[in-house]
């Protein structure tokens, strides 16, 4: 249960009893979003619905909703859909770039099936989540639409990297917001609008979004490299096979150090030997720019708990600050 595992709580069991009777609607609604009487492709849809995640996403959507002054509303639910369905799509195309074979624990879509499936049903998932976000209205269909284009803008970015006389790091914390903050950030913002919250209310869940959703992916980053278990819901050094850069390695190159002339040898491409794998996991785990990362992260939790104090005082609000807990908790 998402709210169980964000520690709501904690926060307020009355809001956690709340959140989770939505949460249970949302997840029906998910179902049935992407339930098709073609059988295949049904099961295709659903097949990382099935395999479960944070739905770190839509909690944030119930969340926010707790601001306005209709929290109950019949739009909310369906707003949380659309945001885990654009989701779900990102993670069909992402695993067929990143040639993934395993995502949340089970076999990716393009390894169970083929890479043709795997595209196709993610853009099947982004054309379900555009029939469903129809019904909230004419600004809920742009905000989506300017939301996607985030999504693809930060997806091309990632894919031909930083150009010449760009600095690595900050085209990396531009990917990041566009392909994770934009979401995250319309989350938060259709949280706000479906039950009514004011201008300035919905301005302060939009930008807290954004900064709380780049730090979740810099948070995984982090476990991708410090962790032994699979925290990041992706087999564990993933990043470091696909030569992928992150926060760690970027930071590991920037640096330039002398005594890093080996590590920063592994991390020139993708890590294929199994040895090579662990031997630059070991590196890092050791190196100043893993410590210089956690404290990154740290700063920018801290950044976007900041934002909350300009949100009402109540029960939600404290939730949110929990999430920046748990975001932190998670990096160590």
């Amino acid at each position: 249960m998402a709210s169980s595992a964000w520690g709501i709580a904690e926060s307020d069991p009355a809001l956690e009893a709340r959140v989770r009777d939505r949460m249970d609607e949302v997840e029906k609604q998910l179902a049935s979003a992407v339930h098709d009487d073609d059988g295949f492709v049904g099961e295709a849809a659903s097949h990382l619905l099935a395999a479960g995640g944070k739905r770190f996403r839509p909690l944030l959507v119930l969340l926010a909703s707790e601001f306005g002054d209709n929290p109950g509303s019949d739009q909310i639910p369906p707003a949380a859909v659309v945001i885990e369905l654009t989701h779900l799509a990102t993670l069909y195309h992402d695993d067929v770039m990143d040639e993934a074979a395993v995502r949340r624990g089970a076999a990716s879509a393009n390894a169970r099936w083929d890479n043709s499936i795997a595209i196709l049903t993610g853009d099947y998932l982004f054309a379900v989540a555009s029939r469903v976000v129809a019904g909230l209205g004419t600004d809920a269909v742009r905000i989506q639409a300017e939301t996607f284009q985030r999504l693809v803008h930060g997806q091309i970015h990632e894919t031909i990297g930083p150009r010449e006389g760009d600095d690595p790091l900050q085209h990396y914390l531009g990917v990041v917001a566009d392909k994770t903050g934009s979401l995250i950030a319309t989350a938060a913002r259709f949280g706000g609008m479906m039950s009514g919250a004011d201008e300035e209310t919905i301005a302060v869940l939009t930008e807290f979004g954004e900064r709380i959703g780049s730090v979740f992916q810099l948070a995984d980053d982090v476990i991708d490299i410090a962790s032994d278990t699979d925290d990041s819901g992706k087999t564990p050094g993933t990043d470091l096979r696909e030569g992928v850069p992150t926060l760690p390695t970027l930071l590991v190159q920037q640096a330039a150090r002398e005594e890093d002339a080996r590590l920063r040898e592994l991390l020139s491409g993708p890590i294929s030997a199994d040895a090579d794998v662990e031997e630059a996991l070991a590196l890092l785990r050791v190196n100043p720019a893993l410590e210089e990362a956690r404290a990154l992260v740290h700063r920018d939790a801290e950044a976007a708990r900041a934002l909350l104090e300009r949100l009402p005082d109540n029960a939600a609000r404290q939730a949110l600050h929990g999430l920046c807990d748990r975001v932190v908790t998670r990096v160590g």
